[in-house]
């Protein structure tokens, strides 16, 4: 199994919308592709900001690129994260999951 991490902040007033953006879009989007496992979506408060965690599982590689496409370390963006005043990393971190309890 994989794990994909992906990582943005935004002020801490646009963190409930853009979590329910991200449900209609990153959530909706992967959960449709073949090899999907499950995701978790994880926030941690910066004061001022939000730091919003979007782990993604994956059978395999492969089925990351039919999400991702050919280069799975870039972030797939969505056209409407500046509405959320949204600071996203460009590229993600993939982690072969060891062990899964």
């Amino acid at each position: 199994m994989i794990a994909r991490e992906w990582k943005a902040t935004c002020p801490k007033e646009h963190e409930e919308g853009f979590i329910a953006y991200l449900y209609e879009t990153g959530i909706r989007d992967t959960s449709g592709t073949k090899g999907f496992l499950g995701a978790q979506i994880l926030t941690r408060d910066l004061g001022d900001n939000a730091e919003i965690t979007l782990l993604t599982y994956w059978e395999n590689l492969e089925c990351i690129k039919a999400f991702a496409g050919e280069d799975i370390s870039v972030a797939r963006l969505y056209p409407e994260d500046e509405k959320y005043k949204l600071n996203p990393d460009r590229h993600v971190n993939l982690y072969e999951v060891r062990e899964n309890m």
